[in-house]
């Protein structure tokens, strides 16, 4: 650095911060950064003055044009915000903005500074400000903006969870990302579906979105769901609650029992599918569909068409409140309808609202449910169905308390109808079954005796009804609320009511408790981050693809006060296991003992076929396997034989490019598919996949392969088998355009699982020194893409 330019820095060391940070010149703003940075760390006070000082500076320090100094700027708000509380959220909002419309575009290393800043605002309790701002950043033109987007809205997800990243705004963002014509975008959009399965369930998922997507989107998602699997918990934890972890660690523990009350906010938090979608006005709708005019109608098909229209706008999983007491009043005359395909319809359309409306529906479900209890009478299987799923629907979307029906429940059980009186008796049981212990605890003073007088009943059906609902009660409270009223009956129903109750759970039972599961509730909080995995990309989530598929250093962050010194790695198990010595050098296989061992796996047509002179035979032979390993439900089984198998024959000496594609699209289908590659078959595949490369005819699917195999077993294991092939061979294209797919490796996979000095040591001893042009200009590539990770620390020396 010149004089000149010390001086310049030394005296704008003088000016105020956001003089320094806006200074017309770079190394100026540069310097401006760094000092931030510093000070930021050195503040051990999250209350500190300074720091709501400093929250407005970083809007304009992070939108810097010179990529060095914005670089700097992203290191400076990153201290910012470990050194800081959940009060600065106040400025998340800007700062987001300004993040998604300057830094996602950046270098690799300002996406993932970028990347670990949106993670630390949702640690400070900014995550529907880092929704929005991801609302916007998935709009962006540029796909390569919109990738990291979705990335970092899947790590949140992943990391803090649900509960503080709300599902609902990431599935109104999915529909369009399905559509985007880019394939990463695609990739990574529905990695992010499949871990939305994890924290809210499969079903949810797909009601909501499957609508939405294409027939060939569908079907590619129904089978990467059949990889989802596991329970998903937070790793990280909010500002605020690491805060009151500390605190309470600060505080010696008495008893077991306060270990357990720390654990319970780390149990996953069960996500209702009601709270994800929009409410949908039907009234609106069904005045335009004739409905009024349809109930009147003296043809029974009128009515009942018009009912099933209100059935249909019902079905939706969320209805807007609205005034629906006429409604309400129409349906309750139609119950009683002459037509029993009219009652039937009309009770299934009060089963819809109340689904859709609960509580809103709940004055109207109160007038509503003596009707339905009084048609329990009928027979008719498709009205005693309807009346079941109708009259539990009521309970379970909260339409109905049996606190506020008792008197309704006393009249229906002295009903005439035997059939009435069971079924009501029925219903209670389902209620209680589906209530929780407190509300059981309320209610079973008003039901014990209606059911002790239920059990006089002189229909079979009725008593049994009966011991239900009373075995549901002990079940839930235990059996002292039962004491006094069993001391009034006879040895044979108390018998028959303790065997209903079960003899296994009669312990806990008469201890008036409800078994509860304690396995893991003892996990603390620090247990749970400890063992945190390596953060993946989303597009990670797909094929059973492994965690070193997002090793690529953009995806780094991690708990407050740590995040910008961890390693690319990512935070390691404690408790891990030492790695399992796997044997990657493939041993002998005779064709007929591969034959013999896939004889119930490949059709022996099917391989008599791969063996024919006839290039038309051998190619409807591959493709008939390649619908063979996509059919098989083990394949993971089968791999290894497979890849033998395509080895042997056709075999990478395969004259006919056609057949030679289907091959290696079937190896890198296997690849990406099964749940653990063999290095083995990595090595059987590598020389001919290398030189497939070098072949502009099928280059294309020979690099997806070989990316395929890096998905699988590492990048590093790749390019250190590689490195020999491309020193040996014979032909120049094998190495060039070996050497091409590297830097594209490089870029998506990062430096973190690759030796840096055997990769140098390769382009400085091999790719340098080769003749061809080509190999030099492909060698120049990797070495700056090395170079925009490593930084200039990667210096060759020719």
């Amino acid at each position: 650095m010149s004089t000149e330019d010390e001086k310049l820095l030394k005296e704008a060391k003088k000016l105020p911060w956001d003089e320094r940070l806006q200074h017309k010149n770079w190394k100026v703003r540069n310097d401006a950064n760094i000092d931030l940075a510093a000070l930021c760390d050195s503040i051990t006070d999250p209350k500190d003055a300074r720091l709501r000082e400093f929250g407005p500076l970083f809007k304009k320090a992070v939108s810097d044009s010179n990529a060095p100094v914005q670089e700097k700027a992203l290191d400076a708000l990153l201290a910012f915000q470990r050194a800081a509380d959940a009060d600065v959220s106040r400025y998340a909002k800007e700062v987001c903005d300004a993040i998604c419309a300057k830094c996602l575009t950046g270098r690799p290393k300002t996406v993932e500074k970028a990347q670990a800043a949106f993670l630390l605002w949702v640690e400070l309790e900014a995550s529907e400000v880092f929704l929005e701002s991801m609302e916007k950043a998935v709009k962006n033109k540029v796909a390569k903006a919109v990738v990291p987007a979705i990335d970092v809205m899947f790590q949140a997800l992943s990391e803090f969870g649900a509960k503080v990243v709300p599902p609902k705004k990431i599935l109104k963002m999915l529909p369009e990302l399905f559509d985007h014509p880019d394939q990463n975008v695609r990739a990574s959009s529905k990695g992010l579906t499949l871990e939305l399965c994890r924290w809210i369930g499969k079903e949810p998922v797909k009601s909501i979105l499957f609508e939405k997507m294409r027939d060939t989107m569908k079907k590619e998602l129904e089978a990467e769901l059949a990889n989802v699997s596991g329970i998903a918990k937070p790793t990280r934890k909010i500002r605020s609650e690491q805060e009151k972890e500390l605190e309470e660690e600060a505080v010696p523990e008495t008893t077991g029992a306060s270990t357990s009350e720390v654990a319970v906010p780390d149990a996953p938090m069960e996500i209702d599918e009601y709270d994800l979608v929009d409410p949908v006005d039907i009234l609106t709708p069904l005045e335009k569909s004739g409905f009024w005019d349809g109930v009147k109608a003296t043809k029974w098909s009128e009515r009942r068409d018009a009912v099933a229209e209100l059935t249909k706008l019902a079905s939706t999983k969320k209805i807007a409140p609205g005034d629906f007491n006429e409604v309400s009043r129409t349906l309750k005359k139609l119950v009683t309808d002459v037509n029993l395909a009219v009652a039937v319809e009309a009770t299934q359309a009060i089963g819809n609202l109340a689904k859709g409306l609960r509580t809103h529906f709940s004055g109207n479900s109160r007038n509503l449910l003596p009707v339905l209890l009084e048609k329990l009478k009928e027979k008719k299987p498709t009205m005693s169905e309807a009346l079941t799923q109708t009259l539990e629907a009521m309970h379970k979307s909260g339409c109905i308390a049996l606190l506020d029906v008792i008197e309704d429940v006393r009249v229906a059980v002295k009903n005439k109808v035997p059939l009435v009186r069971s079924l009501t008796l029925n219903w209670v049981a389902f209620c209680i079954e589906t209530s929780n212990k407190a509300t059981v605890l309320k209610l079973h003073k008003e039901y014990v005796p209606i059911c002790m007088e239920c059990l006089n009943d002189s229909t079979p059906d009725v008593r049994d009804s009966s011991f239900s609902v009373l075995t549901a009660i002990a079940k839930m409270v235990g059996m002292k609320p039962l004491e006094r009223s069993l001391e009034k009956l006879d040895d044979v129903r108390k018998k028959k009511l303790s065997d209903m109750i079960g003899s296994a759970t009669d312990t806990v039972l008469s201890s008036g408790t409800v078994p509860t599961s304690s396995s893991g509730a003892a996990t603390s909080a620090r247990e749970v981050t400890d063992s945190s995995t390596m953060r993946r990309s989303a597009a990670s989530m797909l094929s059973g693809k492994k965690p070193i598929h997002a090793a690529a250093p953009a995806k780094k962050s991690g708990p407050a006060k740590s995040t910008a010194k961890k390693t690319d790695g990512g935070p390691q198990s404690k408790a891990s296991a030492a790695p399992e010595i796997e044997d990657v050098e493939p041993s002998e296989m005779s064709l007929e003992e591969i034959e013999e061992r896939l004889n119930s796996v490949v059709k022996t047509e099917t391989i008599s076929q791969l063996k024919s002179t006839v290039w038309k035979e051998r190619l409807e032979a591959i493709g008939m396997l390649k619908q063979d390993v996509e059919n098989l439900t083990e394949l993971d089984k089968s791999a290894e034989l497979l890849v033998r198998l395509l080895c042997a024959v056709p075999g990478w000496n395969e004259k006919n490019v056609q057949v030679q594609q289907q091959v290696i699209e079937v190896i890198t289908y296997i690849a990406s598919t099964v749940k653990k590659f063999p290095k083995r078959c990595v090595v059987l595949c590598l020389l001919g996949i290398s030189e497939r490369v070098a072949d502009i005819k099928t280059r294309a699917p020979a690099m997806k392969c070989l990316t395929a195999f890096c998905e699988a077993v590492g990048p590093g294991f790749v390019f250190e088998r590689l490195y020999k092939i491309m020193k040996e061979h014979k032909n120049p294209k094998v190495l060039s355009e070996g050497i091409l797919w590297m830097v594209s490796a490089v870029e998506d996979f990062g430096t973190s699982n690759l030796k840096l000095k055997d990769i140098i040591d390769f382009c400085k001893d091999t790719g340098l020194q080769s003749s061809a042009a080509a190999t030099r200009n492909s060698t120049i590539k990797l070495i700056g893409m090395l170079h925009k990770f490593v930084g200039p620390g990667c210096v060759l020396v020719s």
